[in-house]
C-alpha cells in the first residue's frame, strides 16, 4: 500500500529507526508510492469552514420512559449532647 502523505512516510521511517517495523515493509510500501508528488498531510475531504464532527451529529431523542421523581432528603437532625453528658448536668 502506498504512503498518502510526507507525514505518514516521516512516522514509518519512525517506525523503522525504532525497529518496529522491518525494512522489507518500509521499502515494499516506498517502492509502491514512486515519485509521487505527496500532500504535507492529508484533510478531510470537505470544505474548510464546515461544521466540526460534533456540531454535524443530531441530538439523541428523549426517551419514552417517564422519569422516577428524586426522593425528597431527609430533614437534618439537630446536634444533641451525648447520653453521658446529658447524666453529668443532672
Amino acid at each position: 500500500m502506498p504512503f498518502k502523505s510526507k507525514a505518514q512516510r516521516r512516522k514509518f521511517a519512525q517506525l523503522l529507526v525504532e525497529g518496529k517495523i522491518t525494512d522489507e515493509a518500509y521499502e515494499r510500501w516506498n517502492k509502491e508510492t514512486g515519485g509521487a508528488e505527496l500532500p504535507e498531510r492529508i484533510g478531510s475531504k470537505k470544505e474548510s469552514g464546515s461544521e466540526s464532527k460534533r456540531g454535524a451529529r443530531p441530538k439523541a431523542k428523549p426517551s419514552s420512559r417517564s422519569k422516577k421523581p428524586k426522593p425528597k432528603p431527609k430533614p437534618k437532625k439537630s446536634k444533641s449532647r451525648s447520653p453521658a453528658a446529658k447524666r453529668s448536668s443532672s
